[in-house]
């Protein structure tokens, strides 16, 4: 079932991701969908029932799912005497993965469990258990309870109410040795 244009721009014009979510979760659009799951990106793929989500998985702004491609065109307008079809592919999410911003998924792959694909990512094959990648094309550039631990520590060293903007400015230029007064 191909999501319709009406459903798709209803989407589109959610302010609130968790709206979204909810609505995508209702509609049953995606082949699957489980637990603790967040979808921020505006739009939705138009061949939803092509993609998976698992437990736990959140997709931030701007992440693209290709599940068919369109070189089928370039063939049919070939004097070859065939013709040729769409291809489809299925995506599949597991457990516990983040897709950072501006991703682009393409079809034929599985992602996790464990996993995080880091911001303006081309994923054109399976992603490894544990792993964090990034990349175009996506490789592997960490281990995701290495990283996991690292926010644990940093957590501990955070107020109740995370960061303040004073104190990331001063983070920020202290990582650059840079001793500068931030009002």
């Amino acid at each position: 079932m191909d999501v319709g244009f009406f459903t798709r721009l209803r989407i589109a014009l959610m302010r609130r991701a968790v709206d979204r979510t909810d609505y995508i979760i209702k509609k049953k659009l995606f082949a699957g969908v489980g637990k603790n799951f967040e979808f921020v990106p505006r739009i939705v793929p138009v061949n939803a029932e092509f993609i998976k989500f698992h437990d736990n998985d959140v997709v931030a702004s701007d992440v693209k799912f290709i599940n068919h491609d369109a070189v089928y065109r370039v063939y049919n307008g070939m004097d070859t005497g065939k013709k040729c079809r769409k291809k489809y592919g299925c995506i599949e999410i597991m457990d516990n993965v983040f897709i950072g911003s501006k991703s682009t998924i393409l079809y034929g792959v599985r992602i996790g469990p464990n996993a995080i694909v880091a911001a303006g990512s081309l994923v054109n094959k399976d992603v490894p258990p544990g792993t964090v990648v990034g990349g175009v094309p996506a490789k592997v550039i960490g281990n995701f309870d290495e990283l996991c631990q690292r926010y644990i520590d940093e957590s501990d060293s955070v107020g109740e109410n995370g960061y303040s903007a004073k104190e990331c400015w001063k983070r920020f230029y202290e990582a650059r040795g840079e001793n500068t007064e931030v009002e």
